[in-house]
């Protein structure tokens, strides 16, 4: 019997010892491919990504909407770290985030949870700051990465500011992930969605964007055009849908800190911090562009910060879930709309400023009460603070508001630790993020 138990113990022994060496030297196999991605002497270089599907559309065509914006969809077993974000639990809580970027592209909610981004593409490492030409960029610059005509996941070398002398114009199929550097689009020009599809920005400060144009820019390898006046937004999405902006930190910028105009739709704006700034966010062209109608957004867990004053989000014609977001400031007024938009807020913290005269959360834009009374706009378990109140309306159509849902509201107490992390994230080789 002895023998037999020492037999035993010495193979679970032996087992263990195997289970190990297969583990050390899988990690050291991840990370000197890592070591090669990062320290490559060209100014750019590509990783294939092993895990693509031939046809991702059809495979997602495949999920149904009330499982992808599920939590059971993020069932993550060991990794999961129960912040109740559900972005964040999905990718946030394993300390090999960096050798497992492109899982963010599975992670998306809302109606811009589709959004791919350069999932299928191979990596581009930005490691020069420069825009010094913006009809020639050279490689290796962010410009560069985002013209061209293949999907492309696009990460940063090192820490970097870049200071655009035009507009960002970016084609179809990218993703532009600041995670594990501090990288600063500021002091130039800023990004521009145009007439594209599947875009994710993530993990960038953008701000102090100014009005560029009456200039060449280059938009593709293969076209360049002239470009009239930009406002100066922070991000400004035009024509295009399949958006997710997520985890970026915004402030002072010419115009708008994120525009989606000209029947833009499918657009997912989350994780994000906004400060400093007026008229923060328009959704909707004008009154009378009707196609902006199609228009869905879904504006999820952001803090909307010090120094704003107007528009989070001013919206026009569209259905608009404004959902889970911390309001801790104000100076006119937090959400805004003009021509029938449907406003569906739910579990939203309101904190009204001290201003007596500017605890309405809502504003209908230059609209006689007479019209305004039929626009579907309401308020479902939303935490009111300080005077802070919401003015709703409508007949509380079923259709309309079922276009206006794109995910389930969390309690409004949740939010203080679901936007807590909010804006551009500072992570780190190695560690959970």
């Amino acid at each position: 019997m002895a023998v037999s138990v020492t037999l035993q113990t010495s193979t679970s022994l032996l087992l263990l010892l195997l289970l190990i060496f297969f583990f050390l030297h899988s990690s050291f196999a991840e990370d000197e491919r890592l070591h090669s991605f990062n320290s490559s002497s060209m100014p750019y270089r590509y990783i294939e990504n092993e895990h693509a599907v031939d046809n991702p559309e059809e495979i997602a065509s495949m999920v149904d909407l009330s499982i992808r914006n599920s939590t059971e969809r993020r069932n993550l077993g060991f990794f999961s770290c129960g912040t109740g974000n559900p972005i964040d639990d999905c990718w946030r809580c394993d300390p090999r985030w960096q050798l497992r970027r492109k899982h963010l592209a599975n992670c998306g909610i809302g109606f811009g949870r589709n959004a791919v981004g350069g999932r299928d593409g191979r990596y581009y490492v930005v490691s020069d700051p420069g825009d010094d030409d913006p009809i020639n960029p050279r490689p290796g610059t962010l410009r560069h990465a985002v013209i061209q005509d293949r999907p492309l996941w696009i990460v940063f070398k090192r820490d970097m500011v870049i200071t655009l002398k035009q507009e960002l114009i970016m084609n179809s199929f990218k993703t532009i992930d600041g995670r594990g550097a501090n990288v600063h689009i500021a002091y130039g020009a800023c990004i521009t969605i145009q007439f594209i599809t599947n875009v994710i920005i993530h993990g960038l400060h953008i701000h102090d964007c100014k009005p560029t144009g009456n200039a060449m820019v280059r938009s593709s390898p293969s076209h360049y055009g002239w470009r009239t006046m930009a406002d100066g937004d922070g991000i400004s999405i035009f024509g295009s849908s399949h958006i997710w902006i997520d985890h970026n930190s915004l402030s002072s910028c010419a115009d708008g800190l994120i525009d989606a105009v000209m029947g833009s739709t499918a657009i997912t704006i989350s994780n994000n911090y906004f400060t400093h700034h007026n008229e923060v966010m328009l959704l909707g062209h004008s009154d009378s562009y009707v196609r902006d109608k199609q228009m869905q957004v879904t504006i999820a867990y952001n803090h909307f910060g010090e120094g704003l004053i107007q528009r989070m989000p001013r919206c026009r014609h569209g259905y608009f879930h404004v959902v889970n977001n911390d309001y801790t400031h104000w100076v006119m007024y937090a959400i805004g709309g003009s021509a029938d938009p449907t406003i569906n807020s739910q579990g939203n913290r309101y904190l009204a400023p001290v201003n007596p005269f500017a605890k309405e959360v809502t504003k209908r834009v230059e609209t006689h009460n007479g019209i305004w009374k039929h626009w579907n706009w309401r308020s479902e378990g939303d935490l009111m603070l300080n005077g802070a109140y919401f003015t709703p309306s409508g007949a509380g159509a079923a259709a309309s508001y079922a276009r206006a849902s794109s995910l389930g509201a969390k309690s409004s107490s949740l939010v203080g630790s679901i936007t807590s992390n909010a804006g551009a994230l500072a992570c780190r080789r190695g560690y959970r993020c």
